[in-house]
């Protein structure tokens, strides 16, 4: 999935890395750098180099945040809001790709257990 997603974003200079940061930006902003790590389950330096190319390509802007100056608020720029339809787009038509042959009931099935997996994989440990 990642390589047909990195094909369907090359024209806007999306990496498939980059994409989940910028959707969870236009879905919550503003948030901190750090709230998107946590929100993604990412770790801090990926997302430092995920935004810093998502600002170089002008599609995203940092703010300090006058509550607590050790964070940046992240929000959309112009072009991070008109890009954001087009990667919809082309996202869907990437899950499109996955969905064929299954059905709707399986689909969901399937990503709830994937759901599952990943909390499983993101769970502290017990000791």
């Amino acid at each position: 999935m990642q390589v047909l997603i990195s094909a369907e974003l090359a024209p806007y200079r999306i990496g498939s890395g980059q994409y989940i940061f910028l959707m969870a930006i236009a879905f919550q902003q503003p948030i901190t750098q750090k709230e998107l790590s946590e929100k993604l389950f990412i770790d801090k330096t990926t997302t430092a180099k995920a935004i810093a190319k998502l600002e170089a390509e002008g599609y995203v802007r940092r703010e300090a945040d006058p509550a607590d100056n050790r964070y940046y608020l992240l929000y959309l720029t112009d072009s991070g809001r008109e890009v954001v339809p087009k990667v919809q787009e082309a996202l869907a038509r990437v899950k499109n790709k996955t969905r064929k042959g299954i059905t709707d009931e399986e689909y969901d099935f399937l990503v709830s257990l994937l759901k599952i997996v990943l909390r499983n994989l993101t769970e502290q440990e017990e000791t």
